[in-house]
Parts: C-alpha cells; structure tokens; sequence
C-alpha cells in the first residue's frame, strides 16, 4: 500500500480530512490537480457550526489569526432577505472574515505539521477499486502512475471525477442564474452616506441591502467607515462558467450595467468571484472503498454553507477511517459516515432550496412573500431557529439502543466549563487530539470502571460543571454525544447502556476474554 488513505483534492474539506487522519494516526496521501494552491477567490468567509470544530482542534487561533478583517456583525443574507442577529447577546450563527485561500494556508501549515504529505500538479484520471484495495491513476509532472491504499476519499469537487469513476449518481437541479461578488474601493464620485446607501454623481441614490430590477438582483454593502463596499449581482444566464477561469473587473462592471441600467463607478478591486447555483446531493456518500466529502458529495443553492458542511463532513468521515483502517472498527461504523452526513446534506439542502424560492420569485406575490418573511425575522425566536439551520447546529445523530433516550444523545457536545484537579478548562480542550472522551461529571466510579476496557481507545476525565446536564458524557471525536447518563441515573441503567455504546462506536473491549 502506498498510504493508507487517499484523498483527492486540497481544498479546505481535503485538508481537514487529511489532518484528521494523522491525528487518528493514518497516513493519508492528498492528491491535487492545481500545481499550486489557487489565489482565484471563491469563498469569502467562514461560519456555523466548524468554527466550534476548530476550536476544539486549537485551531480557531490561528483561523482567526488570518482573517483580512474584523469579525462580521452577524448579519446573513437568506434567499433576498437578511437575518439579523444583532440585537442577540448569544447569536446561533458567528462567521470569521477568512478568505478559502487563507483557510487552506492555515490548513496546509497544520497538515505540513502532522507530516501529512500533498502532492500538488497530480491529477487523478480513474479510479478502480476491488475487496481488498482502492487505486488511482495519477497524472503527475512526470507522467502517469499508480497509487494504492485502503481507502480512497472523493474531496474533489463538483466535478468529481472520484464520484464519476465510482458510478455514484448525483440528482439534482442546476439554477440559470449567474452571481457576482465584488469588493471594491470607490471613485470620489460616488459617496457612502450615512445609511449605507450610495449617492451617485449623475444618477441619485442607490440604496443599501438588495434591490430587484427588471434584468436581475443588486446588493449593496457599505458602510462610511470602511473605504471598500461590497457589490453583488444576480442574473439569469445559460452560460456555462469555468470556475477556473476568475472573473475580471470588466466582466464585473458589464453586469453592473446591465441590472442597474447605467454605470456605477468602482475603483480598484479586492477581490472578485463568480459562482453559479446548483442543487445536487449524491445518492450515496460512500461506494465500497471510496468515499465523497465536501461538493464532490453536495452542491448547495445559496451562499455560506458549502464549506462549513464539507469540512464537518471529513471530521465526521475521519475517525470512523481510522478505525477501519486500525482493524477495530465494529460493523457498521463506516457506513453511518453517509447515515449521518447524508441527514445532515437534506437538512441543508432543505434551507438552501427554500432560499432559492424566496429569492427567485418576481413577482408581487413573492415580494409579498420576502417581506412577510422579513417581518417574521424581526422576533427573536425566528432569528434563533434560522440561525441555527443555517449553522448547522441541529443537526442530532440518530443514536442506538438506549443511548438515544437521552436528550443530549446524538447533538453536539454543550460549551460546559470544567473544574478539575487541572484548574479550569473546557470541553473542547478534551478534544484537541481527535480523540473519543468520557467525560465522568458526578465522579461515577462505576462508570469510570465500565469503560476501563476501552482505555486505548477512550481517553477518560473526570471534572465538576455548573448546572451539569448529565452525570456522564461519552464525546465522539467529532463531538458529538454517543451517550449521556440521565442526573443520578442507577447504576443498573447507566453501566449496561455505557457499556452497549462503547462497543456500538469502538468496538469490544481490549479486555474481552
């Protein structure tokens, strides 16, 4: 075997899979197409639920390290409308000002680290696979060559040759519309008022936030204070568009002109992205011995989400590898990588499709629609339900046996602070090495002893919290909840129900007899 683990594809969900791995300790080999990691823009910015995943990694730090701006108000756009979470003291939805390509420098650094070896200009043309083994021909400088490994894991993109080569079918709608995104600085002539509207010299005001035309969308970001606005156009075009090939500021002004109906002078541009919308979900996440991660697996029709459930998905993907590869993973355990992540991909696809019905509609019935929508936005308890769809956040695992009688079974692990013997610490520095954790909250001997078996394979601690949810936690690596033990539940229910858990996600005990 040439590594234990391929992954195809060095974008963010290909790299945080891969650092995954080597810190569940197998060797993965990334192979990436581009000679070089792209500076083309695409993403803008980072939010939902992985920023608490990088957290729990040590790696929002440095994630926050690299941002080119301040922390954004949590203002999100749905579907032509804006979800304002200013007015709450403990918004669902945060996002980060991080750039992909600073991202994936924060990645590739953090893999170059864990001495994750990528290989970049080595294009992957097939894929062929059998009982024992998964292999890619590769396309490199020097020409063509083979690799093999036990597993082979599709991060490529929309274009996925992993996911053609494997004959996964991807269903799904592509929208006719072409979106724009610029930042750029202005000219003398046009001023930011107060409000965040634009005075044009030569034309009036154009205002702040979106503005709907005859030939399509106009969104306006501004603010006095920052010399660089943010300009968005939406139209309906057939055309179909080279990702590869970036958008020039001409390309950008030609659209300007087109929905707004007259020129709007710009300055220089920071940056400049093109993207198309696509509704697309493969029908299946994994295929023998290869698997899909990130776009490669699902093409969502809104902005904000896609990297935010790629890199969830390769966290999620990334233990249960590892213990296949190990030889200790229980039956099972493999496939619920697509149980799992394919829930969460329709949750997903969910919201973005209803973004596409709010925003795609012209007429007065759907303006009607976009400002009942808004309307309902303006109270606190839509605010927090959305916010947390868009995040990502409820998203609860189906759970076997008894373990899902629990409340907290299946969710992601709660922000508890902890009081130990160490001092005070946090759930999420439990989880800095990927590894699984029961977390003993009531000082359970019992359950302590319960899990003894598993002590290669589940790092235990015992801590106090305030207003403690459960007597004990059994954390997944991806920090999720596999099992909670009720307050003061018996020992009777409690150690036969850890016991079921611990063997259901890692396997039998080292003890057994």
């Amino acid at each position: 075997m040439d590594a234990d683990v391929i992954v195809v594809g060095a974008g963010p969900t290909g790299l945080m899979l891969a650092c995954e791995l080597r810190l569940a300790g197998v060797r993965p080999l990334v192979l990436e197409r581009q000679p070089r990691r792209r500076d083309t823009p695409k993403a803008g910015g980072l939010g939902g639920r992985i920023l608490e995943l990088l957290r729990h990694r040590g790696l929002l730090e440095r994630c926050e390290a690299a941002c080119t701006g301040p922390v954004p108000a949590p203002r999100f756009p749905f579907g032509g409308v804006h979800l304002d979470l200013t007015r709450l003291d403990d918004p669902p939805l945060h996002a980060l000002s991080l750039p992909q390509q600073r991202l994936e420098e924060v990645l590739d650094e953090r893999a170059g680290e864990l001495g994750v070896e990528i290989r970049r200009g080595h294009q992957v043309a097939g894929v062929v696979q059998d009982e024992e083994s998964v292999s890619a021909q590769v396309l490199g400088p020097d020409g063509p060559y083979r690799v093999t490994a036990c597993y082979l894991a599709g991060c490529d993109g929309a274009r996925s040759r992993v996911r053609d080569g494997a004959g996964i079918a991807f269903p799904g709608t592509v929208y006719p519309e072409v979106n724009r995104l610029a930042q750029v600085t202005l000219p003398d002539s046009v001023t930011v008022l107060g409000n965040g509207d634009l005075d044009v010299a030569g034309h009036g005001t154009i205002r702040g936030g979106f503005t709907r035309t005859d030939r399509g969308l106009l969104g306006v970001g501004a603010s006095p204070d920052s010399p660089v606005v943010s300009l968005f156009t939406t139209e309906d075009e057939t055309v179909e568009y080279d990702d590869d090939i970036p958008m020039s500021l001409t390309e950008f002004q030609d659209s300007l002109r087109r929905v707004l109906g007259a020129d709007l002078p710009v300055g220089e541009a920071v940056r400049l992205s093109r993207f198309t919308f696509k509704a697309r979900h493969a029908e299946h996440y994994r295929k023998g011995r290869i698997l899909l991660a990130g776009d490669a697996a699902h093409l969502f029709p809104a902005t904000g989400v896609a990297i935010n459930a790629g890199m969830l998905d390769a966290v999620n993907l990334a233990w249960k590898l590892a213990a296949d590869v190990h030889g200790r993973a229980p039956d099972g355990l493999l496939d619920s990588y697509h149980d799992e992540r394919h829930l969460a991909g329709e949750r997903t696809m969910l919201h973005t499709r209803a973004q596409v019905a709010l925003r795609r509609g012209t007429d007065p019935a759907a303006e009607a629609l976009r400002e009942v929508f808004q309307e309902l936005l303006a109270d606190e308890q839509p605010q927090r339900r959305l916010g947390t769809l868009i995040a990502g956040s409820d998203i609860r695992y189906p759970m076997p046996g008894s373990s899902g009688h629990h409340p907290l079974a299946g969710a992601f692990v709660p922000d508890l602070t902890l009081h130990g013997d160490g001092g005070v610490t946090g759930v999420g520095e439990l989880l800095h090495t990927a590894r699984p954790v029961l977390l003993d909250l009531a000082d359970r001997e019992d359950l302590r002893r319960a899990a003894a078996g598993w002590h290669s394979r589940v790092d235990i601690h015992t801590a106090k919290t305030d207003d403690r949810p459960a007597d004990a936690l059994l954390i997944r690596p991806d920090a999720h909840i596999a099992w909670a033990a009720a307050v003061d539940e018996s020992r009777d229910d409690a150690v036969p129900a850890l016991r079921e858990a611990l063997t259901h996600w890692f396997g039998a005990p080292d003890n057994r007899a």
